[in-house]
């Protein structure tokens, strides 16, 4: 039915818009009675308030609100009248505005809550102390009140490795008169370096400053952060400052590089307590969970401030010792007042909470409980505690330990011998003995979780390890994520171990990072609020994501810099800047001889693999300068076997043609020769064939 059609009475209005509905004014017609003369909509009316009567030409209210009872004076503005039902005010307004400002709340929604009710008071009290509060904050959020701007001295950090890559960690920190050197690590090669096991930094700035050097400072026991102290120790030798875990696998290095006689450089030290080093320098270790055991994070004090280096860290609250983050001298620091914040980047995208060293308990557990034949376990040698919780699974379930890799063996064996995990002698046994026990009873420890050719666990995949051959019943548990890079290795030793038959198991829950997540990282720079920032360790998009998260817990973009290898950052208590760029690199080592290998070396071995060689054998007549007989020519990954004659014969020719059009007197200086004649086959080579090859000219002058 059309609204139309509808006959029946509406409801009557409820409440109190109904109640003005009813008591509303009789309808009369505006034009009746109406006083000559008088126009608009000018009421005649008699008025039951004091109001003047009205003299504007307000259009008439279209509302149904009862007169207004107040005495207000008239308006006299021309805004529109009120289209809503509200009743009358019947409040005074004398006074000033002040008084009549609560009033007006039920007006302004901002200001009153919901609207027709009027705003609460304002205690002038409380909002002082709504003020005081918000410049105690300030003042607690903002280093730049907690730290001495009359300070002129300044402090210089330079690092040498570590940045735009993953490993190869080492930072300079240096004053006016001394330095010290945080931690000297090594990388690993790329498939490029053909011949290269290990890469430690280039040292060419640290014998610059030799003389200003004062200590070399340790953070934790990773390769990365170590592994290059031998090969710095073999040139110079300066004081060496860390805990004892470090100092001790420093110590086996040492032995391995036949230093035996450095360790009288070691200095351990104790954390929580202030160590003087030098005359510039007082620097506190403050223990730090990571994925080895006995870490740190440094506070260097100097005159220029206090700087905050984490080292690798991440921040568990459960760890396997029980040890914690020690986050209460971190936000010492902090309340006292940080200069700078050295922080590690390598976990930056990663926005979950690190999980505890804890949770990979349950994982070895299951997998344990399941493993009908052996199980091979392999993690990062390092990895102690890691180590620790899979042999005591292995027990649970009633199996011998066989531990097999030299650097397993070893950290294994020093982490016992000064109790930093307790073991009973008798529960280990050799691999020989491992061969003869039945499968259900070994539990093997090893390493090659990266896939590394010369790996104890890649060797037992490809059937080449002496003792342990891989079984279809074995189980094969990785506990290690890839280091980037290393995908393609374990990738293909993955595809080994299948082939043999084993069941590997790489499951998430049995593996967790070392490293602080972004969560982490927010927490580490709210503990230490500094009011500089450099990100370190990582490769440049880490350091970038760290600079966001820094900024979103509030240090100025303007106070953060973006390192690379060899940038000398300058820092003072009003700014940072770029200073200078001193010599980077990195040194290859063979660690078959632990030596060196020369730069040419490594490019000749380049040169070799992606663009061949070719040998040149040739004797010369010096009176003549022609061929005396038929070249020798050698060349490797030029052309096929096939074509070696044709090849040879092209080479006589190119040799015939620059005898022809020698230089007068070159004859004379065979080494001069060889080079030109290097350029003109290389440029030949080039034309034909589009490679610079490796060209090794002989040529004898008869």
């Amino acid at each position: 039915m059309s609204d139309e059609q509808t006959t029946e009475p509406q409801a009557q209005p409820q409440g109190e818009t109904g109640q003005r509905r009813n008591n509303r004014r009789p309808f009369r017609s505006r034009n009746n009675n109406r006083p000559e003369g008088t126009e608009g909509n000018v009421s005649t009316e008699p008025r039951q308030d004091n109001r003047p009567p009205r003299t504007d030409n307000r259009p008439p209210r279209q509302d149904n609100r009862p007169p207004r009872t107040d005495n207000r004076p008239p308006r006299t503005d021309n805004r529109p009248p009120r289209q809503d039902n509200r009743p009358p005010r019947t409040e005074g307004v004398e006074g000033n505005a002040a008084d009549a400002e609560p009033n007006r709340g039920g007006r302004d929604r901002g200001r009153g809550g919901r609207r027709g009710a009027p705003s609460a008071p304002i205690d002038s009290n409380l909002r002082d102390f709504v003020v005081k509060n918000q410049d105690a904050h300030k003042n607690r959020l903002n280093p730049h009140f907690k730290l001495n701007l009359e300070n002129n001295d300044k402090v210089r950090i330079t690092p040498l490795g570590g940045l735009g890559e993953i490993g190869g960690n080492i930072t300079v920190i240096e004053t006016e008169n001394e330095a010290i050197v945080i931690d000297i690590g090594m990388s690993f090669p790329d498939e490029e370096m053909h011949g290269v096991d290990i890469l430690v930094p280039d040292f060419s700035y640290l014998r610059e400053i030799r003389k200003k050097i004062v200590a070399v400072i340790i953070t934790h026991a990773h390769e990365d952060h170590i592994g290059g102290v031998p090969y710095l120790f073999k040139e110079m030798q300066f004081p060496i400052y860390g805990t004892p875990l470090p100092l001790a696998m420093i110590g086996n290095k040492f032995d391995e590089h036949h230093m035996r006689d450095f360790r009288r450089y070691f200095n351990p030290i104790v954390k929580r307590q202030v160590y003087r080093i030098g005359n510039d320098f007082d620097i506190e270790w403050m223990h730090m969970t990571h994925s080895i055991i006995d870490s740190s994070s440094l506070a260097i004090t100097t005159k220029a401030g206090t700087i905050i280096h984490t080292g690798d860290f991440k921040i568990d609250h459960t760890p396997v010792d029980g040890y914690t983050a020690d986050l209460h001298r971190l936000a010492h620091y902090g309340e006292k007042g940080v200069l700078c914040l050295l922080s590690d980047s390598t976990n930056s995208y990663n926005k979950e909470w690190t999980p505890s060293e804890l949770t990979v308990a349950p994982g070895f557990d299951r997998i344990f409980s399941k493993a009908e034949g052996r199980i091979i376990m392999s993690t990062f040698s390092s990895n102690i505690h890691r180590v620790y919780q899979a042999i005591q699974y292995g027990l649970k379930y009633n199996r011998k330990v066989c531990v097999i890799g030299r650097s397993m063996e070893r950290n294994l064996e020093v982490c016992m011998q000064y109790d930093y995990i307790k073991l009973p002698k008798n529960i280990f046994i050799d691999a020989e003995e491992a061969n003869r026990m039945s499968d259900k009873d070994v539990l093997i420890v090893t390493t090659g979780s990266q896939g590394e050719p010369s790996s104890a666990l890649f060797r037992m995949a490809i059937g080449e390890h002496r003792h342990i051959k891989i079984k279809p019943t074995d189980m094969i548990v990785l506990s290690a994520r890839a280091i980037p890079g290393n995908e393609g290795s374990i990738s293909g030793m993955l595809n080994y171990l299948q082939r043999a038959g084993a069941r590997v198991a790489n499951d998430r829950d049995i593996h967790v990072s070392g490293h602080a997540s972004m969560e982490e990282q927010k927490l580490m720079l709210r503990l230490t609020n500094p009011k500089f920032f450099l990100p370190v360790h990582g490769e440049y998009n880490h350091i970038m994501k760290h600079k966001e998260t820094a900024v979103s817990c509030g240090v100025p973009e303007r106070n953060i810099l973006l390192m690379s290898d060899g940038d000398c950052i300058e820092v003072n208590t009003k700014m940072m800047r770029k200073a200078k760029t001193v010599k980077t690199g990195k040194t290859y080592i063979d660690n078959q001889n632990n030596h060196q290998i020369e730069d040419d070396i490594v490019i000749d071995r380049q040169k070799m693999a992606s663009e061949g060689m070719v040998m040149l054998v040739a004797q010369v007549s010096a009176a003549e300068s022609r061929l005396l007989s038929k070249p020798l020519v050698t060349s490797f990954g030029i052309v096929a076997d096939r074509h070696d004659k044709a090849f040879a014969q092209e080479m006589e020719d190119v040799l015939e043609h620059f005898l022809i059009n020698l230089k007068p007197g070159l004859i004379e200086n065979p080494k001069a020769l060889e080079n030109d004649l290097r350029q003109v086959v290389r440029k030949h080579i080039y034309r034909k064939m589009k490679k610079y090859p490796l060209i090794v000219p002989h040529v004898f002058i008869m």
